[in-house]
């Protein structure tokens, strides 16, 4: 089941250990210069003691003027420049959402503003700091606090725990085709031409093939559904290039993007 925001921010995520949440503008009850100063501060009053977490895609052209975050002598502060101040001194960093990992939506062409997942910033930047991704749009509360408990818990993940886009595999570690209910259709040739049918959704624009996720495990809203379980295809949303190599969303894979799970490589 999914963690409430209560349990996020007051209780113990793990026994002895909680989150301290200093910064995140939607839940905190402070506004203005006062919290500013808490973000500006934290490079300096914990040094390597905090996880930076990104939310969204950061915007590079025309100096980042497509986001800001708070003012600096009477002048909007970028996106890009908070987020480069805050990494250069976190312990490490999570990007939260497929924006923040890939640049997501946003990015999506033609991509006036130079948007830009949080992995091609810190390159550019030449920041090397530890870094997981979480994509989702959105992304599953439990990615999150399960990441930040097991951090928590038993420090950052080792490489071998993350793939090579720096998922945590054991959120991301399956496609969503190996575990779809709809799979034994799927092997059949069993195939739903419109929405409602049953069926395979491939025909019908399915991405679970190519997308990895555990999406049809653990479900969404406390357990109640997921994207497939309601009837409609997967998306692809946790995946580099979303929503742009997936486009559209309701038109069939090619079949050379088709995996052969449970066969022999020839």
């Amino acid at each position: 089941v999914s963690p409430t925001i209560k349990n996020v921010l007051i209780d113990e995520v793990v026994p002895g250990k909680h989150i301290s949440l200093k910064f995140q503008a939607t839940v905190m009850a402070g506004e203005g210069d006062a919290v500013i100063k808490v973000l500006e501060d934290m490079p300096k009053t914990n040094k390597g003691g905090y996880v930076l977490v990104v939310e969204g895609a950061i915007p590079t052209k025309d100096g980042g003027v497509y986001g800001v975050f708070g003012e600096k002598n009477g002048k909007s502060v970028p996106m890009a420049e908070r987020v480069e101040a805050l990494a250069k001194d976190a312990l490490a960093i999570i990007a939260l959402g497929t924006c923040a990992a890939y640049g997501g939506i946003a990015a999506g062409k033609p991509n006036p503003g130079g948007y830009t997942g949080t992995d091609k910033f810190l390159e550019s930047r030449k920041i090397s700091k530890p870094l997981v991704n979480l994509p989702g749009c959105p992304p599953h509360p439990d990615w999150f606090v399960g990441t930040v408990a097991s951090v928590l818990l038993l420090g950052l993940p080792k490489p071998e725990d993350l793939d090579e886009l720096k998922r945590p595999k054991v959120f991301y570690g399956n496609l969503i085709h190996e575990n779809c209910p709809r799979r034994a259709y799927f092997d059949e040739g069993k195939f739903a031409r419109k929405f409602g049918e049953p069926g395979c959704l491939n025909e019908l624009g399915c991405k679970g093939p190519v997308t990895h996720a555990d999406c049809s495990l653990r479900m969404w809203n406390h357990g109640t559904n997921w994207c497939i379980g309601a009837g409609s295809p997967c998306i692809g949303c946790c995946e580099p290039g979303f929503p742009d190599l997936v486009a559209p969303f309701y038109q069939k894979l090619d079949d050379a993007n088709m995996p052969t799970i449970g066969k022999l490589q020839g």
